[in-house]
């Protein structure tokens, strides 16, 4: 493909190509905003309806400098939140955290808060569908980790065990999750290797 410039563009005919060039799999986004798209997709081919939780907070000053503008100046957290996403797929209840670290051997646990497992494993006990979305930044992979494979390495932290993962004992227990551009992080099609 050439460009008005008379150059022609390398990037471009290698992702037409199929063949995606490396400045293309480092997306420079969040894990959040990944999932987000994701999510949305999910809804607009009506395959899934899964949604963010919104943090609850207590609004306490607002401050007006004119008429059609307020600035909220002072809130805080009404209570804990629990997990980041959760919603409905073919029929079962899902529940699940998102997590991004910057750490090329493990995952801290301190990512992850008491109130949250609480409530992990009270969905997994009826039944849903529990688990933790880790994306290593560093080298640009995002795994699905089962929760009953999460659960062990969180409650043996309080018996003197590891105050993290490892991450080779998450490329092993977890599942690498497929990017692909309108699905940015396919955790369904996982969920469908396991479940359905």
């Amino acid at each position: 493909m050439h460009y008005p410039n008379g150059k022609r563009n390398n990037g471009i005919n290698q992702l037409y190509a199929g063949n995606y060039p490396k400045k293309f799999s480092n997306r420079g986004m969040t894990l959040e905003k990944d999932i987000n798209t994701t999510n949305k997709f999910y809804k607009d081919t009506n395959k899934a309806v899964i949604h963010k939780k919104p943090t609850p907070v207590q609004i306490v000053n607002v401050h007006y400098p004119k008429r059609s503008a307020a600035v909220i100046t002072e809130g805080y957290f009404k209570q804990p939140s629990t997990t980041d996403y959760n919603g409905i797929y073919r029929g079962r209840h899902i529940d699940f955290e998102a997590k991004e670290t910057r750490n090329k051997t493990r995952f801290p646990l301190s990512n992850i808060h008491h109130h949250q497992i609480s409530h992990m494993k009270s969905i997994e006990a009826h039944g849903g569908i529990v688990f933790l979305i880790i994306r290593f930044s560093t080298y640009d992979e995002t795994y699905y980790l089962p929760a009953a494979s999460f659960f062990p390495y969180w409650d043996e932290q309080f018996n003197d065990g590891k105050k993290s993962i490892p991450y080779g004992a998450i490329k092993e227990k977890g599942y690498l999750i497929p990017f692909h551009f309108q699905a940015r992080v396919d955790y369904l099609s996982i969920i469908d290797q396991l479940y359905f």
